[in-house]
């Protein structure tokens, strides 16, 4: 079987910042009494929490979980306005580790309702990122769901690890029942990866990544929409467990939050099976 490293893969710049401050943080409290909290997930990688876990860091799915004046990492999918105010009464000192593009994203959503537009989001409800963006927005609208009296003006973002073919396919046909303002993105990272398996020659794809990675499903069902097999891998045992009879080119890639380490350790083990 032949397989083919796809570029790019590694950690994005998002997630590399993410880590760098959460790291710091976990650096400066050596020594203090108190341990560093993460308000979710850093990143959605079990195996870059797992590491944080070793090293000290606690993490918790709400702020009541922090003693007051305690520190708390914000993670890189960005957090609603309402949790920045009750960390604030709660006199916690924040790490805020949110992904700059995230950052870009809740800035258009605040712009959007500060001209007083409906905003629309593309995404999922219940993804960490969305649940944070829609906190910016008084009454968001979710595609998919209730949505604004049709020829509305509206303001519409997106969730950054969305395909971007859907992203760019959602807003067309937005723009056939509303006068659309759009800040919709998708990361560049998150495209380049996605443009990476459209333009794979090859039999099958193989996506590094956990579970709960938005970014890396997306790459899976791309994958399968292509026609070729997928399949999804979090940790080794994941990667040997998996059948790759009749794959003559094996395409390999990772979710933005999936360690380089693991990406190598897969390819040595694939490349000397």
């Amino acid at each position: 079987m032949n397989v083919v490293a796809l570029e790019p893969h590694g950690f994005c710049a998002g997630v590399t910042h993410a880590l760098r401050l959460a790291l710091d943080a976990l650096d400066e409290r050596r020594d203090a009494e108190s341990p560093l909290y993460c308000l979710h997930e850093l990143v959605h990688n079990a195996l870059v929490v797992s590491d944080l876990e070793l090293r000290g860091m606690r993490f918790v799915n709400d702020l009541s979980e922090v003693p007051e004046e305690s520190t708390v990492l914000f993670s890189a999918h960005g957090v609603s306005p309402t949790v920045r105010a009750e960390a604030e009464k709660r006199r916690l000192r924040v790490v805020d580790a949110t992904c700059p593009v995230v950052a870009r994203v809740h800035r258009e959503a605040r712009a959007f309702v500060a001209k007083g537009l409906p905003v629309v989001i593309v995404g999922n409800p219940a993804h960490a990122e969305a649940i944070g963006l829609a906190g910016e927005v008084p009454a968001p609208h979710f595609v998919g769901g209730e949505m604004p009296p049709k020829g509305a003006r509206v303001g519409v973002v997106s969730q950054t690890t969305m395909n971007a073919d859907d992203v760019a396919e959602t807003v067309a046909k937005l723009k056939e029942d509303y006068a659309v303002e759009t800040a919709a993105e998708v990361c560049h990272a998150t495209k380049e990866r996605q443009d990476a398996v459209k333009a794979f020659q090859g039999d099958a794809v193989l996506v590094l990544g956990s579970p709960n990675s938005s970014n890396t499903k997306r790459l899976a069902e791309i994958a399968s929409a292509r026609g070729l097999r997928a399949w999804r891998a979090g940790t080794l045992d994941d990667v040997k467990a998996i059948d790759f009879s009749g794959v003559g080119t094996l395409g390999v890639t990772s979710g933005a939050s999936t360690p380089e380490s693991f990406f190598r350790a897969v390819l040595d083990h694939l490349q000397t099976r």
